[in-house]
């Protein structure tokens, strides 16, 4: 069904109907983000830790596994700040989990799948952010408040921002809602536009 369906239409069966697959999506991106983070770090140990670089396009790119922590948000922005945007994705999760059980938008398979994503990866980036993966700070003692990133790709002279796949998960959710925006926006203008002409008189 679309999601432009009355939301007088949402029911709370419906809502646990639809658990049944939001749970398990969410739960199986969630379940790769933080199994990828747990395996990699722990063979190549932390942080800063590199594995073998493998070159692809030529000699124009690499990639390897690089263990490091980010404090900030996606691409490093904000470091230091790992409170706040945990307490950002709390909200977060909660307005998903609220846009998808309560609003139209989650009778329309394209948005749920995106939002999906974007709950796993949340959720991953979540768990580091609070110190549960149990890296402890040498220097400290202390857990290492942060996420666990490890995906490096290098293009020429340009070493992209480490990254994990929850960052993937989340990008690729970001664009697919970017994507069903224009979508809609076209279909609308479509609508008007023949609306227009069937009310013109003959």
């Amino acid at each position: 069904m679309d999601a432009s369906q009355p939301s007088s239409e949402l029911s709370s069966p419906f809502a646990w109907r639809r658990l049944l697959f939001i749970l398990p999506m969410a739960s199986l991106c969630l379940w790769w983000d933080l199994y990828s983070k747990s395996s990699i770090f722990g063979q190549l140990g932390f942080p800063g830790r590199q594995g073998n670089v493998y070159h692809w396009l030529g000699k124009l790119s690499t990639f390897s596994l690089y263990t490091s922590f980010n404090e900030g948000a996606l691409w490093g922005v904000g470091q230091g700040f790992a409170w706040l945007f945990a307490a950002l994705s709390v909200v977060a999760v909660i307005v998903i989990l609220f846009v998808l059980l309560k609003t139209p938008a989650g009778r329309s398979n394209w948005l749920t799948f995106a939002l999906c994503l974007v709950l796993g990866g949340t959720l991953g980036n979540l768990y580091d952010r609070l110190g549960w993966h149990g890296c402890i700070n040498a220097e400290t003692g202390k857990p290492y408040l942060a996420v666990r990133d490890f995906l490096l790709f290098t293009f020429g002279t340009y070493s992209w921002p480490v990254f994990n796949y929850a960052d993937v998960f989340l990008v690729t959710g970001t664009g697919m809602l970017v994507a069903y925006s224009f979508w809609s926006e076209r279909q609308a203008a479509k609508l008007a536009i023949a609306t227009s002409e069937n009310a013109q008189p003959a």
